[in-house]
């Protein structure tokens, strides 16, 4: 692999700041895609997911879940693991924009009213992984080695 592109998407300085971003944020990713993909932890699966993003205009609905739920779940646990984590974190932030625009903008900020506050956070995070790639103890650092 070009070691420019090796260094562009696993070199990092995180330190352990990054881990302790990387890991509650990839789980609660995995498991907000769990509920889309598989109906896990209380979600209605493909099919009520898919049925209620078409209801609210993302069309196809069941593509659309299919996507939400693949880059959270997968995303998620890449993030976890800290494995390709720049392009993890990118398709993480890019979904949350999707939900805060999609959903959330409407109802205002704050998360009792289903505001966006959440997924901005969720953005934020992402976006700070995504600038920084994934800090120590992660699988990256297996790609990239220090010359």
């Amino acid at each position: 692999m070009n070691t420019q592109l090796t260094k562009a998407l696993f070199h990092s300085n995180g330190g352990f700041a990054a881990l302790v971003l990387r890991v509650p944020v990839g789980l609660v990713l995995a498991a907000h895609g769990a509920q889309k993909l598989f109906g896990w932890f209380g979600g209605y699966g493909l099919e009520g997911t898919g049925q209620w993003l078409a209801s609210i205009g993302l069309e196809p609905g069941y593509l659309m879940a299919l996507l939400a739920g693949g880059a959270e779940f997968f995303g998620g646990l890449a993030l976890v693991l800290g494995l390709l984590t720049r392009p993890a974190a990118l398709v993480a932030a890019f979904t949350m924009l999707v939900a805060i625009f999609s959903v959330h903008i409407g109802n205002g900020l704050f998360m009792s009213n289903n505001g966006y506050e959440y997924a901005l956070t969720l953005f934020v995070v992402t976006v700070a992984l995504a600038i920084q790639g994934a800090g120590r103890f992660a699988v990256d650092n297996l790609f990239h080695k220090e010359g």
